[in-house]
């Protein structure tokens, strides 16, 4: 047993009583009237302060809650992490392996393994070393000087690359965001002149493992009502709501029309393809979309608020999803277990500037978590190993 303890928000900065009124629901029209500074303690009634209030940065109330804790520091099942970016070598191989049978982390994924003479490199490692069934590589394509012609070329490279040990390819959020044409123009991800990259991952039977866009509310104004405006304050590089900049949904349709374009090739949306806030939407493209995947990297905070809706969205999906941490930060991974396997309720995300709110249980069923953690990865990427896995 722990002790949480629950403080209702009530007194916070400005700024901060501004964040929590937006994302009330008005409920009558006096609500409108409510003063910077001010919060409603009765309808239509609005009171502040009778002291200086914290930051939101500062405001770190102690919960009075008294709830079960059930920490998981060891997956149930070995897992497979299809979405890292962690790079395996001779030096830090014994630091990572020991890091990873702590966790049941049985195979991390590289997704940056570059292309040519560096993704050679990084396989080589892993072949030579006594860890060659724990590690794999996926490709990446260089999107410089793109052009007529360019296809082409960039499809053959990503050919020699599976063929000297790449499992996959890794497409990063520039695609469709700033990378540009030898023209000038925003290159679409829809773009015709790379359909030769997808057709030859097709052909040759891997995956690919797509980020597009970032989360939408990093695409709105920064503002009291965006529940991300503590990332955004804190990371400028996060801020996608210029005039001139491209948005969300016009990267999430070029990206949808690619897939669908392309049914011989699998494609795997990264960080939940940006959709785990909106479950009823995510069910509704993976259905449109049978050659689609979601992998849950990085939106753990979007499972973990809406429990009962992400438990019977992961069961009527189970073969679809895939798990993936992105940032190879080993005391991270216990908060994924905790999430899919407990039914502990109003405990912490790991980093509080990504999510202010509690997290939830889902307590997937076995059948579920195994398909989670490494059988539909097993299914999806024949590259993978198949050691160390249940039958």
């Amino acid at each position: 047993m722990h002790v949480v303890r629950l403080v209702m928000m009530a007194a916070v900065a400005c700024g901060a009583v501004g964040l929590v009124w937006a994302q009330r629901p008005e409920r009558t029209p006096a609500s409108q009237e409510r003063r910077p500074g001010t919060t409603e303690v009765r309808p239509g009634q609005f009171r502040a302060p009778e002291f200086p209030p914290p930051s939101i940065v500062d405001y770190r109330p102690k919960p009075m809650l008294v709830t079960e804790a059930h920490l998981v520091p060891k997956a149930r099942y070995p897992v497979i992490d299809i979405h890292s970016h962690q790079r395996a070598t001779a030096d830090n191989m014994e630091r990572l392996i020991g890091e990873m049978d702590a966790l049941n982390l049985q195979v991390i994924v590289n997704l940056s393994g570059g292309s040519g003479d560096r993704l050679r490199e990084g396989v080589e490692a892993v072949r030579n070393s006594p860890y060659k069934d724990r590690f794999r590589l996926f490709a990446n394509v260089n999107w410089s000087n793109v052009g007529p012609g360019f296809g082409q070329k960039a499809a053959a490279q990503f050919e020699q690359d599976i063929k000297a040990g790449a499992i996959g390819l890794k497409v990063a959020k520039n695609l469709g965001m700033t990378t540009t044409k030898t023209d000038g123009a925003r290159l679409h991800i829809d773009d015709p002149e790379l359909d030769p990259i997808w057709d030859m991952a097709g052909r040759m039977n891997v995956p690919v493992l797509i980020h597009t866009a970032e989360p939408p509310a990093f695409f709105e104004p920064l503002d009291y009502a965006n529940e991300r405006w503590l990332e955004l304050a804190l990371f400028p590089d996060r801020r996608n709501y210029d005039p001139d900049q491209v948005r969300f949904e016009t990267l999430v349709a070029e990206r949808d029309r690619m897939f669908r374009k392309h049914p011989n090739t699998r494609f795997i949306a990264a960080h939940f393809g940006y959709l785990a806030h909106d479950l009823k939407g995510a069910g509704q493209v993976l259905d449109a979309i049978p050659n689609m995947y979601l992998d849950v990297s990085a939106v753990l905070y979007d499972f973990g608020r809406q429990p009962r809706a992400a438990r019977a969205f992961f069961i009527k999906y189970q073969d679809r999803l895939l798990f993936g941490k992105d940032a190879y930060q080993p005391t991270e991974f216990p908060y994924y277990w905790r999430v899919f396997e407990t039914t502990d309720e109003y405990f912490d995300y790991y980093r509080d500037y990504h999510a202010f709110w509690k997290l939830y249980g889902m307590n997937l069923p076995d059948e579920v978590l195994k398909k989670l953690y490494y059988q539909n990865a097993l299914r999806l990427v024949p590259g993978l190993p198949r050691a160390g896995f249940p039958g």
